[in-house]
């Protein structure tokens, strides 16, 4: 019997609200429906599960009304999804489909006719919908209900992967939730839920083995309720169960206080990356040390239950088919330890990956893909999470964290079973996922790059992050001003669409963009930063040094003693100390095509009156380029970039900057005027200078500098490129 909790629920969210539900149509109702589960991951993984609902609409051809599955398409997320990310199907031609697949003698699970029945959803299309058609079209297609839930739930998947599974089922729910034991999703699943409701008019919901739940009604939100009392029920009967066991075997040790457990990741976390990279492409991490996942990583069953790896199939493809588990004690290893530790763990995970693929491949089964792990569980510290960028990462660990859940649910109530490693390997290696991944868009250039941009907070700093970050970069924005940065962080958020980060101690749960703070005259800022940004991502790319000052005279033309010493310290002393840092990072690393640019200026070689400090510091910098080119080489290429007065967005050009310039060239002007108006008048009177005649802007600049920093120009190192519009002073000598 399946209880009603009236609203009153501890393990889910009721979030229906009628006064907006009453303002939708049926098909907005299903999304309507379709976010709020999904925006629970209790309920359902991030891209997991499916709703459905069949609709009676007018046929566009004939002008007849007919029945129409709508249905969450192929690669949508229920939390986020609109109306554009459901199927439609016409019912009358999928109930068709069912003629085609009984009249093929071969059928049946993982037989070619199977797999054939997804390109036939093609043809079943409503109204031109062009939203690809999900693997579990036939699973609500087949339901006798109009409006159908399939879940991914912890409580229900940790019921479907305990060993007795079924009398479970039967204890919980009698006879209103029916057990059904595993089978890959397709067509044949699709007419057994169906068989199955048919023989079973009472039950309202199936429990899918080692897979999850789908349940149905005629109301939509009977059927969301319906859906929660069930999770509910399972999370209230796990939790009685929970009260008489230990978790997981109790702890077998202690985790590490945050500060010494951040350092010991810092020490890993970029070697590791190297070492996980496959084919020359790193990977991105998050890592995890909430309570959920501290209470596995510590415990004295973590070694087992991660051998067997996880069991809903929503998981695996994320988290491969197991886990490493690093037999690592903080009370006695220490990082060289942990180090070693992981190293022989990779070897032997590499082996057991491959002989798990040759034992289980087919003949057409497509290459071994990478064979490191996707997660890894150190004892005392937490878990890593790899993808290949950080959302990935983060729904990987996401994933994992569920497969605790459920872990841990199932061994509460009794013992827990993994998926049986051929059933693992025909989802994974699943030509139709296959056919999914080859379809997906190549990776851009900076897909899977972490780009430090210093002097982000505005000019040329600022212009490079947000064109990074367009160019799906990992990027983080870094200024003297933790609230110049963070403001740069927030317009990239606004214009991509990412999320954003902050210094913190959850800094690893942060989007692809985040927004530090740093002294770069100070060592010790640096190396924080830098420490920040591995626990937020794994490791470092690449490197730009935008910041900089331009020290103005005095009455007199002089520039104090004092200032000098400044002037050295940001703009030479500074980028070597981020230079050198990065090299550490990059040293741990070990892979190729890390690069540092450094802003330097047309000054460098074009001295100027009243401007002494800044341009000795600049030609410094220069040499500075050819010199770390050459100290660096094998690690980073190094170059440089020197604009010529640039002045729209630079800090270095301030009003007071900008009026003694205009006074100097005897530029008409007003003091009554905008300061950008100010600035225009003086960029066009430089831009006179040039053989361009064009102004030189943040956006020149910033182009130059992805440039080099990516792999455009693989084999330039120690040059500094002129980005000055032509200035003919300037030219090399």
């Amino acid at each position: 019997m399946i209880q009603d909790f009236n609203g009153q629920y501890r393990h889910v969210n009721y979030l229906w609200d009628d006064t907006v539900a009453a303002k939708l149509d049926l098909v907005d109702l299903l999304v309507y429906r379709s976010n709020l589960l999904g925006s629970d991951q209790r309920i359902t993984n991030t891209g997991g599960g499916n709703t459905s609902s069949k609709i009676t609409e007018k046929d566009p051809l004939t002008g007849q009304e007919t029945e129409v599955l709508w249905v969450k398409g192929s690669g949508g997320d229920l939390r986020t999804s609109k109306r554009g990310n459901f199927s439609s199907l016409y019912m009358d031609k999928l109930e068709g489909l069912k003629n085609i697949y009984g009249a093929e003698a071969n059928r049946g699970v993982k037989t070619p006719i199977e797999d054939a029945m997804v390109d036939l959803y093609r043809h079943c299309t409503f109204n031109l919908n062009p939203r690809a058609s999900s693997i579990d079209t036939p699973l609500h297609a087949f339901i006798p209900a109009k409006h159908v839930d399939h879940m991914h739930p912890n409580s229900v998947i940790a019921l479907a992967a305990a060993a007795n599974s079924e009398a479970l089922t039967k204890e919980i729910f009698g006879d209103s939730v029916v057990w059904t034991p595993w089978m890959r999703p397709g067509f044949e699943l699709g007419l057994t839920l169906e068989r199955v409701a048919r023989e079973n008019p009472q039950a309202k919901g199936i429990i899918m083995g080692q897979h999850g739940l789908i349940n149905w009604a005629n109301d939509p939100k009977e059927c969301y309720t319906l859906t929660l009392n069930i999770i509910e029920q399972a999370a209230r009967f796990i939790e009685e169960k929970a009260k008489t066991k230990v978790s997981f075997g109790g702890a077998k040790v202690q985790s590490l206080p945050a500060e010494q457990r951040d350092d010991l990741l810092v020490s890993v976390l970029p070697w590791l990356r190297g070492q996980t990279a496959f084919q020359g492409k790193p990977m991105i991490a998050t890592v995890q040390y909430d309570e959920n996942v501290m209470d596995y990583a510590n415990s004295a069953d973590a070694p087992r239950l991660s051998e067997l790896g996880t069991s809903c199939p929503d998981h695996f493809l994320r988290t491969k088919i197991k886990p490493l588990y690093v037999d690592f004690d903080p009370a006695k290893d220490d990082a060289a330890a942990l180090q070693d530790k992981l190293a022989k763990g990779l070897e032997a995970y590499r082996a057991d990956y491959a002989k798990y693929y040759e034992t289980c491949r087919h003949a057409n089964s497509p290459a071994m893909r990478n064979p490191n792990p996707t997660v890894i569980i150190i004892p005392g510290v937490g878990m890593i999470g790899w993808g290949k960028n950080k959302s990935e990462s983060r729904v990987t660990a996401e994933f994992y964290n569920c497969a605790i859940h459920v872990m841990r649910g199932a061994e509460a109530m009794d013992k827990y079973i993994a998926l049986p490693q051929q059933e693992a390997f025909d989802i994974e290696y699943w030509l139709l996922e296959e056919a999914k991944l080859q379809r997906m868009p190549a990776e851009q250039e900076y897909a899977r790059k972490v780009a430090v941009i210093i002097g982000a907070g505005g000019g040329i700093g600022k212009e490079t992050a947000i064109r990074l970050a367009k160019e799906t970069a990992h990027v983080v924005c870094v200024d003297l001003k933790a609230e110049l940065a963070q403001e740069t962080a927030k317009e990239i958020e606004a214009s991509v669409g990412m999320g954003i980060g902050v210094a913190g101690s959850d800094i690893s749960n942060c989007g692809p963009v985040i927004g530090l703070a740093c002294d770069i005259t100070k060592r010790d800022t640096v190396q924080t930063m830098l420490k920040q940004t591995i626990l937020a991502y794994g490791g470092v790319d690449s490197v730009a040094v935008t910041a900089g000052i331009f020290p103005s005279p005095d009455k007199q033309g002089m520039v104090p003693d004092a200032m000098w010493d400044v002037t050295f310290r940001i703009n030479v002393a500074g980028a070597y100390f981020v230079a050198n840092e990065a090299a550490k990072v990059w040293k741990q690393q070990s892979l190729s095509g890390g690069a540092f640019v450094l802003t330097t200026s047309a000054n460098a070689v074009v001295s100027k009156k009243g401007s002494l400090a800044y341009d000795t510091s600049k030609a410094a910098a220069n040499h500075l380029v050819r010199g770390l080119a050459v100290e660096l080489a094998g690690l980073a290429r190094v170059n440089g970039v020197a604009p010529a007065t640039v002045v729209a967005g630079s800090s270095m050009f301030p009003r007071d900057r900008v009026i003694s310039s205009l006074v100097k060239y005897d530029i008409p002007h007003s003091e009554d005027e905008d300061t950008e108006s100010l600035r225009d008048k003086l960029a066009m009177f430089y831009a006179q200078r040039t053989l361009t005649k064009s102004p030189i802007t943040p956006a020149d600049q910033a182009k130059a500098i992805i440039a080099l920093l990516g792999e455009l120009l693989p084999k330039t190192t120690g040059q500094v490129i002129a980005v000055d519009g032509g200035l003919t002073e300037a030219f090399l000598r």
